[in-house]
């Protein structure tokens, strides 16, 4: 037993302030990278008109940041375990300022497109290593409350990002949206050495799973790349567009490459399952461990958080181009009425780990989820043309109180029984589950938002006997939306621009009611989760680690 002074002395006093300061340096980490997950979503508008980018350029900015991050969190989250966390985070931190640069100083869609890729793994580096660090750094209800920092973080930070987008991209330009990253980045690499312990898994397997990698990234990358282009290029049969890349051009066949991709994509998948399973028997470094999947809460809480992720966010990169387009806000007046996500998160997240004491992590959960399913169909219900934008706030709030609530929350249901030896492993593979549903989220949303815009818009204008109906739709569906500035000001096109409002409002609520059912089916999944409530004895259990990590 250890006595009060002994608890109270000095040199643990030191260390408790040390653990609490390196928790606030992860949390900068954690912040700089969830704000650049939607940062762009106000500046699209502008980044469209400016570089002259398409709807599904636009949607490439917006999720192959996420796509890579799924990628490669799995793999870098291993490589946290093995040579060190702390190296990573920093490393991973010095990379996606470095992107952020590339990013900021793009000249047209395909070097923000690269710039956002390789911010992609700088992310990867970072996320998984803040995650384990913390994991491995806490214990028993100093977990609970550092989980409630870092989930609230995640929740918070990324519906702060449209408002610090909006100011920027008004008062200044939309590359200072990326370019702020750099202060930040500089921030973390001088104070972290000092203030983050140096954590490894002493007894994971070394080695490299590169057919893994390859097969996952590949299995991914194609299914969200059908899902994206499916508009552009045809689902099945080719449209009048046609697929290049570089030199090569899809041949002039009965078939679209649409398909092809999605074939990819599970023969790939099906692969990376079959080889992450013979190398494990076989005792080879393996990338994803199936075998955490036997753990029921690991399991079914990354189900639930795949399926949330779907309709999580996806609505943030519609609901700007709503307000901009169709009410006439301005950037920084659209990231405002955004900030009550914020204010939602950043309220629920302090008091989830009070809740989740009395209630059960599983509990707060639901409850959580189910405040988000009552914003964003709240979102839906509201939205009308011509409609005060204000009046979206409190949807807004309620739909950030339950990230506040659920994101922590279902983050330590997942590691709740996962040895502290694999915690990189696991917490990359969690972080994977969310990222892929995220880059899922926008390109399905995205369809849905493409889809609309064109049939929605035409069918408006056609009602009001506007000529040349299917062009104005069309420029619409490839502007996502931004090209309705052309009717405005001008007597002549009043009812077209009115059509068109109504097109793109009737839109915005298809994509937010598509969203509210990912989250209702997410939170139907919960029940698999059990419903025991958090005992004292767990949080003593709490202070042995299932597994042995080693302080550098």
């Amino acid at each position: 037993m250890v006595d009060q002074e002994t608890r109270s002395s000095p040199a643990t006093v030191r260390r408790q302030r040390r653990r609490w300061l390196g928790m606030i340096v992860l949390s900068f980490g954690v912040a700089m990278i969830m704000v650049d997950a939607t940062i762009v979503n106000v500046a699209v508008p502008s980044i469209i008109r400016e570089l002259h980018l398409s709807t599904t350029d636009a949607e490439w900015v917006n999720s192959i940041y996420s796509l890579v991050f799924a990628a490669l969190l799995i793999s870098l989250g291993r490589a946290g375990d093995l040579f060190g966390r702390r190296r990573l985070f920093i490393i991973g931190t010095i990379v996606f300022a470095l992107a952020s640069v590339l990013a900021a100083r793009a000249g047209n869609g395909g070097e923000l497109v690269a710039g956002r890729t390789v911010q992609g793994i700088g992310a990867a580096m970072i996320l998984p290593a803040t995650l384990s660090t913390v994991n491995a750094t806490f214990s028993g209800k100093e977990r609970t409350i550092a989980f409630g920092i870092w989930g609230s973080t995640i929740g918070g930070m990324a519906a702060v990002g449209p408002v610090l987008g909006g100011w920027l991209t008004t008062d200044f330009s939309w590359r200072w949206a990326f370019l702020i990253n750099v202060p930040i980045a500089i921030l973390i690499v001088s104070t972290a050495f000092a203030l983050i312990r140096e954590t490894t898994a002493a007894h994971a397997r070394r080695g490299a799973d590169f057919v893994g990698v390859l097969t996952s990234a590949l299995g991914f990358g194609a299914l969200v790349f059908a899902l994206i282009e499916g508009q552009r290029y045809g689902w099945y049969r080719p449209t009048a567009t046609t697929f290049t890349v570089g030199p090569l051009r899809w041949p002039d066949i009965a078939i679209s490459p649409v398909p092809i991709a999605f074939a990819i994509a599970v023969l790939c998948l099906v692969l990376f399952v079959l080889v992450e399973r013979r190398r494990r028997r076989a005792g080879r470094a393996i990338l994803l461990d199936l075998t955490l999947f036997t753990i029921p809460s690991f399991r079914n809480g990354n189900i639930a958080a795949s399926i949330v992720s779907l309709g999580e966010f996806g609505l943030l990169f519609a609901l700007p181009l709503f307000v901009q387009n169709v009410l006439g806000f301005s950037a920084i007046r659209t990231g405002l009425i955004l900030l009550a996500l914020a204010m939602g998160s950043f309220v629920a997240g302090p008091i989830a780990a009070t809740l989740s004491h009395k209630l059960g992590a599983r509990t707060v959960v639901r409850i959580g989820m189910l405040l988000e399913v009552l914003g964003i169909a709240g979102i839906g219900f509201v939205v009308e043309p011509g409609m005060n934008g204000w009046l979206l706030v409190p949807p807004l709030f309620v739909y950030g109180a339950g990230i506040g609530l659920a994101v922590a929350q279902l983050t330590s249901v997942i590691l709740a029984d996962v040895p502290v030896a694999q915690s990189g492993l696991a917490s990359g593979t969690q972080s994977t589950c969310r990222q892929i549903g995220s880059a899922l989220g926008v390109a399905i949303l995205g369809m849905v938002l493409v889809g609309g815009l064109g049939t929605n818009t035409e069918h408006q204008l056609r009602a009001a006997g506007v000529p040349q109906a299917t062009t104005i739709a069309a420029g619409l569906r490839g502007s996502a939306g931004t090209s309705i500035v052309g009717l405005r000001g001008r007597p002549q096109t009043a009812r077209a621009l009115a059509a068109v409002e109504t097109g793109i409002t009737q839109t915005t609520r298809q994509v937010a009611y598509t969203a509210a059912g990912f989250v209702l089916l997410g939170l139907l999944t919960t029940t698999a989760l059990g419903g025991r409530r958090r005992t004292d004895a767990d949080d003593i259990d709490d202070e042995v680690p299932n597994g042995r990590d080693h302080a550098g």
